[in-house]
């Protein structure tokens, strides 16, 4: 379930973009993006589920050429009406005020700068598709250059200037209506081999295929396909990311990340490889060919005589390191760059003069700025801190990054490479900030069952007074392997769970990464073992405490993190009053049988249930031992999750209703493994704190 930097770093990306496919009438009466807040709950002056729908949030952003100006968006929300809005703004990186540069009449995405620095291009709505358009810096001079049927996806600018790519979903199988012409109102879905959906979406026959063409001052209409007759998906599904595609300095070259599988193949296999496509010959190679695990993110250094990109070495392990390579494109020759440390490389940049690289990497739940030298192989981080970073671009002797932590939503800062200072540029939520009361953040670490020791990161809440008891919250993180780092949740935020009067117990237990390979990897194949006893120290260390009422203990997670609750609620030990799991795993047998990317429960759970000797990991599967449940449970799910699918909650709510145990059931049909809906997340909030303050508070 982990991608990308983290599962929950995808999360927040997906919380971002996941509005903007409906329809927005930003120019409705009735439609509030200002973000202010109310004199209400500025005297109130904590967090609630409708400021946390205030917040202008963050989304890409890019350096212009001559690294002097950022342009990036931010997305707004109406939680009246759902609606949102992303307007494009920009900012001098040495500092100052921003300056909206979009007429917040629509939502704008893919901000890039022309090679030549003289106008920004971004995607935008028209005719109901999206389109490529341009404007100066200071918004005017706005016009259309593409006229692409169907729409696009996304598009890079050769950096040359010469050429453009973007992606287009191309069909390539038939639909229904082609097989059936004479059942025009027939409505079914065929599946003939594996993969016909993925994540949250059914495979419709189309498939994602990348474009180029020269880049001129002409309106652009066609392409040509650099995957013509491919059945499938570059960027890949389900997140398709942009940034897995890149273009060589001179503009020749397109390296690309692939799965070229299909079926039960797909299914089954984490074997992306990287592709290099010639826009001269026409011709196609794979440069990690022998490579059978994850290698994406291709990324060409300053002068085109190398490549990098982030390679996993285990076949069908999604969470498996993410390692550091660098390949020759002359000798063909390979370096392992980050060999020696046991951390992940992600979000891949080459510095200026091609002699070291910058990349993010976990270390302690927190992920920082890190560079490493080719030749050297020496490798320091560049920043430190409670934080996390979570993308960032090169300029002239500076980094220009994105990050958040517990107490902040994320906002851009540039930061010296050399010393790692850091100053902070963009503001987007000052007026919440100023307005609103946090809890104090604290780590501690904590001794586990097996005599090592354990990052728990504390939440309190905000006028803490150590004089009065407090309920607690155990939260149980999803992933599996996701680090219970210092994100910032639009759902599972710490801060607005402890403005309700809860301390967060949010321990960084086995299976999670930033803590070496051997922390991160033991979990595989022991769901309920020692990291469900790391669960039971890290709560049981803490509820010791005087400011904390043990009679009054919950338990809470979402995903993985669902799947720990149901397993706790049938091991408790009377520890705890209170349940919440959302989209949790339930029954490991159904769960292998029904959820989508095969190659995860392959690994995890050691192979099917069919097989002899059966492995042992089924045995941990909460439905057997849902005799021993007795404590109160919420159980939520989205019935369009098909990585988790919603079943997994029907079949645990049953069993609790049968069993006689107080459950209430929260089904959202038109959501996912996220709630992401304004009003459906506001819903969320409040069922959520009813039901603890239900059965934790006095």
């Amino acid at each position: 379930m982990k991608n990308l930097l983290t599962f929950l770093l995808f999360v927040f990306v997906i919380t971002i973009t996941s509005c903007k496919s409906e329809k927005n009438d930003a120019t409705s009466d009735t439609s509030d993006f200002s973000g202010k807040l109310t004199e209400e709950e500025i005297t109130r002056g904590i967090l609630s589920p409708e400021i946390l729908w205030k917040f202008g949030r963050l989304g890409e952003f890019c350096l212009s050429p001559d690294a002097t100006v950022i342009a990036y968006t931010v997305t707004r929300y109406d939680s009246k009406t759902n609606k949102n809005i992303t307007d494009i703004f920009t900012l001098p990186v040495k500092g100052g005020s921003p300056v909206k540069i979009t007429a917040s009449d629509d939502s704008y995405s893919n901000v890039r700068w022309t090679p030549d620095g003289k106008r920004i291009g971004f995607t935008g709505l028209y005719k109901e598709s999206d389109q490529i358009f341009e404007m100066n810096p200071d918004g005017t001079g706005k016009v259309r250059i593409t006229g692409i049927e169907g729409g696009i996806n996304g598009f890079e600018y050769s950096p040359d200037g010469s050429k453009i790519l973007f992606i287009k979903k191309v069909k390539m199988e038939p639909a229904l209506s082609d097989l059936y012409p004479d059942l025009p109102l027939a409505n079914v879905r065929m599946a003939e081999d594996l993969m016909y959906r993925h994540w949250n979406r059914w495979s419709d026959g189309t498939y994602s295929h990348i474009y180029f063409t020269a880049y001129s001052d002409e309106k652009i209409s066609t392409g040509k396909d650099i995957m013509e007759g491919e059945p499938w998906d570059a960027p890949m599904s389900p997140y398709f990311d942009q940034a897995e595609i890149r273009w060589s300095p001179d503009g020749r070259y397109i390296a690309y990340t692939c799965k070229k599988m299909k079926g039960k193949d797909y299914a089954l296999s984490t074997n992306s490889d990287i592709y290099i496509y010639d826009t001269e010959s026409g011709t196609t190679d794979n440069i990690t060919k022998g490579m059978k695990g994850y290698d994406r993110y291709p990324v060409f250094s300053p002068d085109g005589s190398k490549i990098a990109w982030q390679s996993m070495k285990t076949p069908g392990f999604e969470a498996d390191k993410d390692r550091l390579i660098v390949m020759d494109l002359q000798t063909g020759e390979v370096d392992y760059i980050t060999q020696n440390i046991d951390q992940d490389a992600t979000h891949i940049a080459w510095a200026k003069d091609g002699n070291s690289i910058y990349f993010i990497s976990g270390v302690k739940a927190t992920y920082q700025l890190y560079i490493a030298g080719l030749q050297t192989k020496n490798i320091r981080p560049v920043t430190s801190g409670r934080q996390d970073y979570i993308s960032f671009e090169t300029g002239n002797n500076l980094l220009i990054g994105n990050k958040m932590s517990m107490s902040m939503a994320p906002e851009l800062f540039s930061i010296d490479p050399a010393s790692g200072e850091e100053t902070q540029l963009s503001f987007i939520n000052k007026n919440i900030y100023d307005n609103i009361n946090f809890g104090d953040v604290e780590e501690r670490w904590i001794t586990t069952t097996d005599n090592k020791q354990m990052l728990v990161w504390i939440i309190y809440p905000p006028g803490f007074d150590p004089q009065k008891k407090y309920p607690a919250l155990l939260y149980c993180q999803g992933g599996p392997q996701s680090a219970v780092s210092q994100f910032f949740s639009y759902r599972w935020n710490f801060q607005i769970m402890a403005a309700n009067g809860y301390i967060i117990v949010a321990p960084n237990r086995r299976g999670l990464p930033t803590f070496g390979s051997e922390w991160n990897n033991q979990i595989s194949g022991d769901y309920g073992g020692q990291n469900i006893k790391d669960y039971l120290s890290a709560i049981d260390a803490l509820s010791n405490e005087p400011f904390i009422d043990k009679e009054h203990l919950g338990a809470i997670g979402a995903s993985y993190g669902g799947f720990s609750v149901f397993y706790l609620a049938g091991h408790h030990e009377g520890r705890f009053k209170a349940f919440i799991s959302h989209c949790g795993i339930y029954n490991f047998e159904s769960m292998y049988a029904s959820t989508e990317e095969m190659f995860f429960v392959n690994h995890d759970y050691e192979g099917a249930y069919w097989e002899k000797p059966r492995p042992g990991s089924f045995d941990f599967s909460p439905h057997r031992f849902v005799d021993k449940w007795d404590t109160p449970i919420l159980i939520i799910t989205g019935e369009k999750d098909f990585r988790i699918p919603y079943t997994e909650s029907i079949q645990a709510f049953n069993a609790a209703q049968l069993r006689g145990i107080p459950s209430k059931l929260l089904v959202f049909p038109d959501e996912t493994h996220f709630v992401t809906k304004p009003q459906n997340s506001i819903l969320w909030q409040r069922e959520f704190f009813k039901w603890l303050d239900t059965w934790l508070k006095y």
